[in-house]
């Protein structure tokens, strides 16, 4: 679990650098031992950068506060944020279930991933006692939430109601 933890972070770290790059930097170079690191990072060509926050999938993983805020409160969509561990057996089975639901909306809402372990701070700020707990926001408020589990029906009347069905 350490060795997964630390592979997200450095992709992470990764990827904010990448997106900081200006475009004539983030052409394809080959790389020799006599060029310096960042001239080997630098391998994405202008047509194939990150993907911006506009074009990124409809559920993702918070990386930190910031992303929180970014993509959660400020998010234009309706988000459902779903509060689970790792260790936490109803919440393997929730996550699925949640997001097969919200992929049947097409991009009508989001879905934030919140690990309490890892977000704390998180967690106490929306009052997470128990796992899993979904929280749906929009314009930056909770509009909705449950804890626990739910099957597939339950699932999709809750994302329908937040979209406004």
């Amino acid at each position: 679990m350490a060795y997964r933890l630390l592979v997200r972070r450095i992709w992470t770290l990764s990827a904010k650098e990448m997106r900081r790059l200006p475009a004539a930097a983030a052409t394809v170079t080959p790389a020799t031992s006599l060029q310096s690191s960042a001239a080997r990072v630098s391998f994405l060509s202008p047509s194939h950068s990150l993907p911006h926050s506009s074009r990124r999938g409809v559920s993702f993983n918070v990386q930190d506060q910031e992303d929180f805020t970014e993509r959660v409160i400020n998010s234009q969509l309706p988000v459902l944020v779903d509060f689970h561990a790792q260790w936490c057996g109803p919440c393997k089975i929730l996550g699925p279930r949640l997001e097969k639901a919200v992929a049947k909306q097409k991009g009508r809402v989001a879905m934030a991933k919140v690990d309490i372990d890892d977000h704390t701070d998180l967690a106490i700020e929306y009052g997470v006692s128990a796992v899993p707990t979904v929280l749906a926001m929009r314009g930056g408020d909770v509009v909705d939430h449950f804890v626990g589990i739910k099957d597939d029906d339950e699932l999709d009347s809750f994302v329908s109601k937040i979209i406004g069905q």
